[in-house]
């Protein structure tokens, strides 16, 4: 059985690593889901149900003629109800409550206004011979708006395996949308009237969706920052703001790269101090604790137990990712990328995930692999710096000097002061020497000057 596991409010740096170790060292989540143990879900401090977006998941139509095939059907709705409760900006309706609805032809939105939600999830069930069809849909009750819908097929051998993923699926589907509604809906908000949360989903909107330049980030840092000033214990706002200064950090555009890595590691710290049960806090906070703070131990700690508070949320995995490459585990990095995008298959930041990728392929030798997922990864963001330089690295270690020398330049047009000399201030923390001398290699190789 595992201890309880979270930071105290005093814990001190040197603190963090015991009060976020589990009782085994080895115990940390990967490719079976028997060793993840989700928490409850705790809401967010000074949080009211009307400041989150709130969900009600009705019952599944059973459209099988098979009444006794309405276990599944339940069962599919239970699994996700309770894998949406795990996202702590939701507020999700017990299953209590929406399935009262059974049965019933009852008006979207009035349903939205007995419950008190803004959205509302439904779905159907149907069974062929040895095949099953789920299909689902996410309405905004306010306006009666589809905002998503899709079906999943899948083989009926392992029902309840085949269960979890259906869950799995729709919510990695339902909750980067739920996102972006609400961050549709703070936009239209006066300026005046804009709340922690508000701040804070602008702050997302900019940071994730914007074309990465100096402008973006600093902009999201000001609104992540006046989220914490309406809110002083808004863990993700803080972990969020902190994940500015790392954007800042591997584009070389800190101003005094001493105190605002100081001002990063502390944003992080005051993060996850806060945000002991809230996965996304964890999931940012550690990364930065890791590329900023250069401590990958207390990194690796903070995203296994964002994964055990949501084994849903792909921002964990991806972290996770990035994390195992540094680590020198590019296999087990792989699989956590290819998890992530599992998830979430739209995601807003799918760039970073396949950035992640071509970094464990690079630390994995494999040079080709690494030049196709970084080239993916700069068609959705021409201008990030990471993805290029792992690129160029890859390009001339995989003796294609022309496409090398090409990447290099695209890379001075974005940072001309770039030198090898100065080139510690960018790279990741990797573990292994190995990983980092053919990273300064490559890019020696490709014509980065002394």
């Amino acid at each position: 059985m595992k201890k309880h596991l979270g930071v105290e409010p005093e814990a001190e740096t040197k603190g963090l690593a015991t009060s976020l170790r589990t009782d085994k060292e080895t115990d940390r989540p990967g490719a079976s889901s028997s060793h993840i143990i989700p928490q409850p879900p705790v809401l967010w401090p000074q949080a009211t149900h009307s400041d989150r977006p709130s969900v009600a998941v009705l019952p599944f139509h059973n459209l099988s003629g098979d009444q006794t095939q309405d276990y599944f059907a339940d069962g599919v709705v239970e699994d996700i109800i309770t894998k949406l409760a795990q996202f702590r900006h939701l507020f999700v309706i017990a299953c209590q409550s929406s399935f009262a609805y059974r049965g019933e032809a009852v008006d979207i939105r009035q349903i939205g206004l007995n419950l008190g939600v803004r959205y509302v999830v439904e779905g159907s069930v149907r069974k062929a011979g040895e095949r099953l069809r789920i299909s689902g849909q996410l309405i905004d009750s306010s306006t009666g708006l589809h905002l998503w819908a899709d079906r999943f097929d899948g083989a009926l051998v392992e029902v309840f395996d085949l269960q979890d993923q259906f869950a799995s699926s729709i919510v990695g589907a339902i909750a980067p949308r739920v996102e972006e509604a609400e961050i549709e809906r703070s936009k239209l908000k006066p300026t005046e009237s804009l709340d922690a949360y508000d701040y804070y989903l602008r702050g997302v909107a900019v940071h994730d969706r914007a074309v990465i330049s100096r402008e973006s980030i600093d902009s999201a840092l000001q609104l992540f920052m006046r989220a914490i000033e309406r809110d002083q214990a808004f863990a993700a706002a803080y972990a969020r703001a902190a994940r500015c200064y790392a954007s800042r950090k591997s584009h070389r555009w800190m101003a005094d790269r001493a105190k605002e890595t100081a001002e990063a590691t502390r944003l992080a710290k005051r993060a996850i101090e806060l945000g002991r049960d809230d996965a996304i806090a964890l999931s940012y906070g550690g990364y930065v604790l890791g590329y900023v703070g250069g401590d990958l131990d207390d990194s690796a700690l903070c995203i296994d137990r964002a994964l055990l508070l949501n084994p849903n949320l792909a921002v964990a995995w991806g972290y996770s990712a990035w994390i195992e490459a540094c680590l020198g585990k590019p296999d087990k990095a792989i699989e956590r990328a290819a998890q992530a995008m599992q998830l979430s298959p739209r995601d807003p930041r799918l760039f970073a995930l396949e950035f992640n990728t071509a970094l464990a392929h690079f630390c994995a030798g494999r040079y080709v692999d690494a030049i196709g997922w970084a080239r993916k990864a700069l068609r959705a963001q021409p201008n990030y710096a990471s993805a290029i330089r792992i690129a160029a690295a890859s390009y001339a270690l995989a003796e294609r000097s022309l496409e090398a020398k090409e990447m290099i330049s695209r890379l001075r047009e974005l940072d001309p002061t770039l030198r090898l000399s100065n080139l510690s201030d960018v790279l990741p923390p990797f573990r292994r020497p190995d990983d980092r001398t053919r990273y300064i290699e490559g890019l020696r190789r490709a014509g980065l000057p002394e």
